[in-house]
């Protein structure tokens, strides 16, 4: 049924788009608040568990970390979140499980060595030698997992409507 042969469905389809853009936005604000201070706590939590301290150095090196992963990978979150749904290829939390990278660099050079990984997470994503991939976006920051969820509710909703509109099911 296209939205011509009922207005009522066309416009609720108009307005859980434009809601689906304002969760977008909210999440994508979200990561950019986040994903520094993310960088930063891995970098802590691995050095403190393995020699109990963070040094000086350390912790300019993991400040410089977040803010690289920070101008590296909001801009591609906010551009995927940006984009229409249906030319999505991959999630936010993919993109941001990239970052993995940034203190995992940090850690190396501070000579930690890997830690033992399950065989799952290994295969999963064999770089990141310290286990530091996010399960949900709770692991990046609490304040995140609402965000997400709420995002992901509403882009399954609108994907599903566009097709009902299609009429697909």
């Amino acid at each position: 049924m296209s939205p011509d042969a009922n207005p009522e469905i066309g416009e609720n389809v108009i307005a859980d788009e434009v809601a689906l853009k304002r969760f977008a936005l909210a999440l994508a604000d979200g990561i950019d608040s986040a994903l520094a201070g993310w960088v930063e706590r891995c970098v802590e939590r691995v050095l403190v568990a393995y020699r109990g301290r963070v040094d000086a150095s350390e912790r300019e090196a993991a400040v410089r970390a977040g803010q690289e992963a920070h101008d590296a990978v909001v801009p591609r979150v906010r551009a995927l979140l940006e984009s229409d749904i249906d030319q999505q290829q991959t999630g936010p939390l993919a993109i941001v499980r990239a970052a993995v990278i940034y203190p995992t660099a940090v850690l190396v050079q501070a000579g930690v060595p890997e830690v033992v990984r399950d065989e799952f997470v290994v295969r999963q994503f064999p770089e990141d030698v310290y286990d530091l991939t996010p399960v949900s976006f709770s692991d990046i920051d609490v304040t995140l997992q609402e965000l997400g969820l709420v995002w992901g509710a509403a882009k399954a909703h609108v994907h599903l409507s566009r097709r009902r509109l299609d009429g697909q099911r």
